[in-house]
């Protein structure tokens, strides 16, 4: 028991961060450009219990932990009125990118604040260590996975603003499923590859491919590269 709470302990307050910031950068951006719906909800704000979805931020990834390594969640999305922005297109892609460029910055951050582990009482450096390195993977794997082309995800709204109407228009037609889609590649097509014989877990290189080449990119800006 003492082990799952020292542990629990190193995940939570990175993800806490990480979600809290993303979140809030969405609605931060989306008041400076025009529309202050998250701002009059209180969504613009660094307290963690105004994002957090009960389902997606506790429940799903606590069942998922429970019995695979993967965890999958999300946290409470931030009200964006699009059509209140100065320039709806163009504005729409600035606030789907302040979430991810956000966690991408938490990610550097962290790995900077590692130089200062050594300047702590010796009992409290492992922990902090694990904290910081579990930031950087948290963040990264935020950052990476929302900015997948596909709406709702962060990516796809920026995919939606910066092409041609043609197809932009089919694409942001496909926000009303996509979430069915990620839940189909990320857990389906995987379960269906097993039950075949076949390895169809795109996860490793679709997400584990940019994070591990951010995560260099931040080693070598930090000096944590050999």
């Amino acid at each position: 028991m003492t082990e799952l709470v020292y542990t629990a302990s190193t995940w939570i307050l990175p993800v806490l961060i990480a979600i809290t910031l993303h979140e809030a950068a969405h609605g931060y951006v989306a008041w400076k450009l025009g529309d202050d719906t998250a701002k009059r909800l209180g969504r613009v704000t660094f307290n963690p219990l105004r994002h957090v979805d009960p389902w997606g931020t506790i429940v799903v990834p606590g069942l998922l932990l429970s019995f695979s390594n993967f965890v999958f969640g999300w946290a409470k999305p931030v009200p964006v009125d699009f059509s209140r922005l100065e320039s709806p297109r163009r504005d729409m892609v600035w606030v789907a990118a302040a979430g991810p460029a956000v966690n991408i910055a938490l990610a550097t951050a962290s790995a900077a604040l590692l130089h200062l582990v050594p300047l702590l009482p010796g009992a409290a450096q492992l922990w902090v260590v694990e904290n910081l390195q579990h930031s950087i993977l948290i963040n990264l794997v935020l950052a990476v996975f929302n900015l997948l082309p596909l709406p709702p995800l962060d990516g796809g709204r920026i995919a939606v603003g910066l092409l041609p109407l043609g197809l932009a228009r089919p694409l942001a037609r496909m926000e009303r499923f996509g979430l069915f889609v990620i839940i189909g590649v990320l857990f389906i097509l995987p379960y269906a590859g097993r039950e075949l014989g076949v390895d169809l877990n795109v996860f490793p290189w679709l997400i584990g491919t940019p994070v591990r080449f951010l995560m260099d990119v931040i080693a070598g800006f930090t000096g944590l590269a050999p």
